[in-house]
């Protein structure tokens, strides 16, 4: 199956949507699919405002008409609802494409700190651009719940993975730090809400590791505070790894990859109880979640890396792109005379 994915954010930005994308392509070409990415990159771009390190393609009509009529998808997937987005969705409809999307992030609360733009607004403007979409896909219950309450329909779940060799348990603690070590990971801006973990009376230290608009602000505020900048890969996870709990202030996340990457270094969380945490921490052993950010940070130390770790493997990347795959095949027309293609033979459900 040729499939289109169409996105406004990818390489070499590191954030979930691209970090989800990848790991899905990945499982989509193991099992015979051909993917085609297109994303800003080779558009004239200029940079999204307060995001300077997201390129946003200008004027991409003609291009993307073009990348369609030469790639001739089976199937179209539009994970943003950049200008690229919008113009792959213009394509389907004026020839009448199915397609589908998905819900990677509550902009309406993005924007309304930033711009002072009503939530209303927002979500009128999304549930006009999801709405001719055959399926969209969600993180969690959680999210599901908040696009339905706004009438938002054909909503399914497509959860989220870990990279659990990548991202592993080791004995070593931070030895840099007076302990224990509170850990941040993510972009550092205003949405992520790291004030309310960096005000926090904790021991130890707290570490910050990201970067983003709000770091030179957030240094110079919580001067004791360690940023790290951004880290990717092993040195990403050995900050995961040598922390004693992750502390998730966000009160806007759809999901929050970092929750599992910490999981599956055997790191206990603490968080809001707010969307996406109450649907990624559903057992105590594994973290906690409390009005009073304080309290659960220090009720997570004693909690046992073991069973962390072991909740954390229960989230793979090979399941999330079956669900992806699936969501893909229901939403295809089956061309008259012909059955609909079905996924290769070892990528059936599990």
């Amino acid at each position: 199956m040729r499939i289109l994915l169409v996105t406004d954010a990818w390489a070499p930005q590191i954030n979930g949507v691209v970090v989800t994308l990848r790991n899905t392509i990945a499982w989509l070409e193991k099992w015979g699919h051909e993917v085609r990415v297109l994303s800003p990159q080779g558009f004239k771009t200029m940079p999204m405002p307060t995001y300077p390190e997201i390129p946003l393609a200008l004027f991409p009509g003609g291009k993307v008409a073009e990348v369609f009529r030469e790639f001739k998808p089976d199937a179209v997937h539009i994970a943003t609802e950049g200008p690229l987005g919008v113009a792959a969705r213009a394509y389907c409809v004026k020839h009448r494409l199915q397609f589908t999307t998905a819900y990677h992030t509550c902009f309406p609360e993005y924007v309304q700190p930033r711009f002072g733009v009503p939530l209303s607004w927002t979500y009128t403007w999304l549930k006009w651009f999801h709405g001719p979409s055959s399926a969209i896909m969600v993180g969690t219950p959680a999210i599901a719940k908040l696009l339905e309450v706004r009438n938002f329909r054909n909503i399914v779940e497509w959860s989220r993975g870990v990279d659990t060799v990548l991202f592993h348990p080791i004995e070593e603690r931070f030895k840099e730090y007076p302990r224990p070590v509170f850990l941040f990971v993510g972009r550092v801006a205003i949405e992520k809400n790291i004030a309310a973990f960096l005000e926090l009376d904790l021991p130890g230290t707290k570490v910050v590791v990201g970067d983003g608009p709000q770091r030179k602000e957030l240094e110079k505020r919580f001067p004791k505070a360690v940023f790290a900048g951004a880290r990717v890969g092993p040195e990403l996870a050995s900050y995961f790894q040598r922390a004693d709990v992750f502390v998730f202030p966000s009160l806007t996340d759809t999901f929050g990859l970092v929750l599992l990457e910490a999981m599956a270094c055997g790191t206990p969380v603490a968080a809001y109880p707010v969307r996406g945490p109450i649907d990624v921490i559903k057992d105590p052993a594994v973290g906690v979640l409390k009005k009073d950010l304080r309290e659960a940070a220090l009720a997570a130390l004693p909690l046992d890396r073991g069973a962390v770790r072991r909740y954390a493997e229960r989230y793979s990347w090979e399941h999330c792109s079956r669900q992806f795959l699936a969501h893909l095949v229901l939403a295809r027309p089956t061309p008259e005379g012909n059955p609909l293609e079905r996924p290769a033979a070892n990528a059936g459900t599990r």
